[in-house]
């Protein structure tokens, strides 16, 4: 009788695993999760310690520059979800700062832009 050949698991085999999600987020305990959306954005306070779990620590070596909900999400191949779960831990420990993006209508008209720029050529 011979044995059976182990298979190797390629690095992506996990990605949509059911299991490894429920794990990463440490299951459905009824926790709060913070208020994130995809545009929020999110960047680090701090180095990622020998502690945190090998997502965080991703996310934090990622968030060196400030980086959307929804770039997270898609750089390290997590739904949404799980990426909401995994900062809302974070944001707790203070690891991670969050903070709403820049919204269109709140910056100068494009006019008075024009005019200031015009005014300042003109001396």
């Amino acid at each position: 009788m011979t044995t059976p050949r182990r298979e190797r698991r390629r690095p992506d085999a996990d990605v949509g695993d059911p299991e490894r999600l429920y794990v990463i987020t440490g299951g459905p305990d009824g926790a709060e999760r913070a208020e994130l959306d995809l545009v929020t954005m999110i960047v680090a306070k701090d180095e990622p310690s020998p502690t945190v779990q090998p997502e965080q620590a991703a996310i934090l070596r990622l968030c060196q520059a400030p980086l959307s909900v929804a770039e997270l999400s898609a750089y390290l191949s997590l739904p949404f979800s799980v990426v909401t779960a995994l900062l809302t831990d974070l944001l707790a420990t203070e690891l991670v700062e969050s903070r709403a993006p820049i919204v269109r209508a709140a910056l100068p008209d494009r006019s008075l832009l024009e005019a200031v720029m015009h005014g300042l050529q003109r001396l």
